[in-house]
């Protein structure tokens, strides 16, 4: 058993200290935020992850983790001490490291000798260096420690998995042996380690969400091709995948990718890329893409509709993805916010997003179930592929909707069999566009 610190309890650090604490480690979190903390402390997750909640009371009954928000509680006694604080998007695009600094100048004034401090958070490269600098300046003259970079590679909605299953343990150090102890602590996990210089293994946690970033953005882009020439980008993607040195993941075409990590780093990559002297542009074109795909969307909705003003349109999904709550960057925002500004009205329906939806979205109608969004709606919006939304009934939502209209924005269902129940039916990239509703409405009237 360990004695371990996590210092930041959001999405990252409370998994990570759950998750070493089900290990059978001695775990400290430490959270400054005092309302959060008295929700950590009662039991309760103030994130929405699959388990974890459960996970986290079980431990706690245990004995094995607790939440403090005082660094001289949990930093003396720490062998490896994580920071898993925030790095927001600064204003230019590049991250903000204020939450960084202020954990290692507190780690710094309460570390004892032999520690080693882990940087788990997604931090600009260069950061452990600036990281182990602003810990001497404040620790005692005779404390040795060192940092090594870890960088998280959880998914929302998966996180438990990805922790106790990970693809791979990346570790960055000077000191290899700081590394080595590091990779000890994991051993349990049975993962490939790969053991490298700081500044690698922070760029590797860059270069790895940007590169998924492109594959979602070149399949989006493939997408509004296909809808040009009439062929259907799920097959094209089934065929590309096939091929095993491309694979089949993250060619969902859809309305782009969201979330906390995808946007910001992407921009926070092109941004040291672009204050190195080198020219991103292939990021530039990924970003582009995903804010067009987001503008499309809409668009189909006014191609489909006309003019929006009263509009009744319903919204199925909110968070970024399924299985989370998270609503930052989430295209539903960008996509709400754009049909609001044409003068529709929205009411929408989410399982878990909608308390924090509520505070983005005031003026939204929210509803208690799916069924109520399609009442006397005139288009119905899948923006998150919930599962819920799998097997809804389609019978009951046609008689409830004005006109029924079904607008995919992750080709969920079946466009020939949304047609045959009478649906006027459009995904994204599946072939060619449906019938505008108002151009055929004024070729009645006329």
């Amino acid at each position: 058993m360990k004695n371990i610190c996590v210092v930041g309890t959001g999405y990252v650090g409370l998994t990570t200290g759950v998750c070493f604490a089900d290990l059978g480690h001695s775990v400290t979190c430490i959270e400054i935020d005092l309302h959060k903390l008295e929700l950590l402390r009662s039991g309760k997750s103030p994130i929405f992850e699959p388990g974890l909640e459960e996970l986290q009371e079980r431990n706690m009954r245990a004995g094995r983790l607790r939440f403090t928000d005082d660094y001289a509680v949990g930093i003396p006694d720490a062998e490896f001490i994580f920071i898993t604080v925030g790095t927001p998007m600064g204003e230019d695009g590049s991250a903000d490291l204020t939450y960084v600094k202020a954990a290692a100048r507190s780690i710094g004034k309460h570390l004892r000798s032999g520690s080693i401090i882990i940087d788990k958070s997604t931090v600009p490269v260069g950061t452990g260096d600036m990281v182990e600098n602003i810990i001497a300046e404040h620790a005692g003259p005779d404390v040795k420690f060192d940092v090594v970079s870890n960088p998280e590679f959880l998914r929302e909605g998966s996180a438990l998995s990805d922790f106790f299953k990970p693809d791979r343990i990346v570790l960055g150090a000077k000191n290899r042996e700081a590394a080595q102890r590091v990779a000890a602590l994991h051993e349990t996990l049975g993962a490939p380690i790969i053991i490298t210089d700081l500044r690698t293994a922070e760029m590797i946690k860059y270069a790895s969400n940007a590169f998924l970033a492109t594959r979602i953005s070149f399949i989006n882009e493939i997408a509004q091709i296909c809808e040009r020439l009439g062929a259907d980008v799920r097959e094209v993607a089934r065929g590309m995948g096939a091929d095993k040195r491309i694979g089949p993941h993250f060619l969902e075409a859809g309305i782009g990718y969201g979330g906390s990590c995808f946007p910001k780093d992407v921009l926070a990559l092109y941004h040291m890329a672009a204050s190195s002297g080198c020219h991103p542009q292939l990021l530039q074109a990924v970003m582009d893409i995903n804010s067009d795909a987001r503008k499309r969307f809409v668009k189909k909705v006014e191609t489909v509709l006309g003019d929006l003003t009263g509009r009744l349109i319903g919204v199925l999904g909110l968070s970024f993805k399924p299985n989370t709550d998270d609503m930052r960057e989430a295209p539903s925002v960008d996509i709400i916010n754009a049909l609001l500004k044409r003068g529709a009205r929205v009411k929408a329906y989410d399982p878990v997003a909608m308390p924090r939806a509520e505070e983005l979205l005031p003026t939204v109608t929210f509803t208690a179930t799916a069924y109520d969004v399609a009442k006397d709606a005139d288009a119905l919006l899948l923006v998150t592929e919930w599962n819920e939304f799998k097997q809804l009934d389609w019978h009951r939502i046609k008689r409830y909707m004005r006109q029924p209209v079904v607008i995919d924005g992750r080709n969920l269902y079946d466009p020939r069999e949304m047609r045959s129940l009478g649906f006027t039916y459009w995904g994204v990239g599946r072939g060619e566009a449906p019938v505008a509703l108002w151009e055929e409405a004024t070729k009645i009237s006329d």
